[in-house]
């Protein structure tokens, strides 16, 4: 009987205890705790339907930019090729042309030279046709889009704006390259556009051409 009594008694001191944090939590903060209470549902149901926070996009994009393009992917899933790799610009002493000259910058493919994340080079299309995508360690991907006298067999050429820029981020190397997609022996300036524009791609891109700069 004692017991029962103090249970009771236990029971009716905590909820008044209960009653007294409510009203002083209702006269601070000018709520009712049914209010608050269904605006913890509210955001507790935004969360559950939201499942990547706007921060922990923020977060993942801020961890992608910190790791290099070469150990972003796994890039074995892809065919590899030894290349000897050389860079072009489009003037004169890779093209013996000059700016005026009515093809000065065009690619064999039609497409305009591009330095970016996706950057045109040439190969001998017999060995990688126009069109092809290589990812190109320490350049970035290639997208074959020109071709030259030279680049015979697994030879690449990279181009570069300017002669300074093959010699000092360049020069001639041997590596594996790494084959995307096999191209269809075309590709035009929309789809170059599109590769680079990609907006899963920008974080890369941006990162990458800071590292050029």
């Amino acid at each position: 009987m004692f017991t029962r009594y103090l249970y009771i008694r236990r029971l009716l001191m905590l909820l008044l205890f209960t009653a007294a944090i409510g009203a002083t939590f209702e006269s601070l903060s000018g709520m009712d705790l049914r209010t608050t209470a269904q605006m913890i549902l509210s955001d507790s149901k935004k969360l559950k339907d939201e499942p990547v926070s706007d921060a922990i996009q923020v977060g993942k994009l801020a961890e992608e930019e910190t790791r290099p393009l070469e150990e972003a992917f796994d890039w074995s899933r892809y065919p590899a090729k030894k290349v000897v790799a050389t860079g072009y610009t489009a003037g004169e002493e890779s093209t013996g042309k000059q700016p005026g000259h009515p093809s000065y910058g065009i690619t064999y493919s039609g497409v305009k030279v591009k330095r970016d994340l996706y950057s045109t080079v040439a190969a001998d299309p017999k060995v990688f046709p126009i069109g092809t995508i290589l990812f190109i360690p320490g350049y970035g991907y290639g997208v074959v889009a020109d071709t030259g006298s030279a680049i015979k067999g697994n030879k690449l050429d990279l181009y570069y704006e300017t002669v300074d820029e093959v010699y000092s981020n360049w020069g001639k190397r041997t590596l594996d390259v790494h084959i995307i997609k096999r191209g269809s022996g075309k590709i035009t300036e929309d789809e170059l556009t599109a590769l680079n524009e990609d907006e899963t791609m920008q974080v890369f891109r941006q990162s990458y051409l800071k590292t050029e700069d």
